[in-house]
């Protein structure tokens, strides 16, 4: 049965509030019987209201208030080939550090950001191949590799560690 409007809404937000995993469109499409282009607009009206939605390679995510550890973060400049994706986020995950978002600085538009949010290496796996599915380019491919990650985690000590591994790689871009 076809779940309507602010009803289904409500329920998309519940299924993504109760999940530990993100939650594809089609997956969530199939629960309420409507297309997959129905759920993106429903995502949008439920951004609009301010709910913590990210959408990731892996799906939709609801982003849960800290559970009491505190974070930290920062952003850092890599350089790196396409073929070198995996490795790159491999390195950074090995650490216990989650990779939030890629960014560039394109010449017409300007920043442009885009949510990864991987944490563990089935998570790059996943990244990966739905890269190789798809066919998609990466948004470090507009800017000759260069490009720009939020990372985060529980200390700065794994911060650190991350990013020693990239620098040793040769990936991490330093002033």
């Amino acid at each position: 049965m076809k779940i309507l409007g602010e009803e289904r809404r409500k329920y998309i937000l519940q299924l993504l509030k109760d999940s530990n995993v993100p939650i594809t469109g089609g997956d969530i499409a199939e629960k309420t019987n409507v297309s997959r282009q129905v759920i993106v607009g429903d995502i949008t009206l439920l951004k609009a209201k301010n709910e913590p939605i990210i959408a990731t390679s892996q799906g939709y995510i609801f982003l849960k208030q800290s559970s009491g550890i505190p974070m930290v973060e920062r952003t850092i400049a890599c350089k790196h080939t396409p073929k070198e994706t995996e490795t790159e986020l491999n390195l950074i995950v090995d650490h216990g550090v989650l990779v939030k978002d890629v960014k560039i600085e394109h010449a017409v538009y300007g920043d442009l950001t885009a949510a990864i949010m991987v944490s563990n290496r089935q998570e790059v796996k996943q990244f990966v191949k739905r890269l190789q599915t798809t066919k998609a380019s990466l948004l470090s491919e507009l800017t000759g590799g260069v490009h720009l990650h939020t990372i985060s985690a529980s200390s700065e000590k794994a911060l650190e560690k991350a990013e020693a591994a990239l620098k040793a790689e040769g990936i991490l871009l330093e002033a």
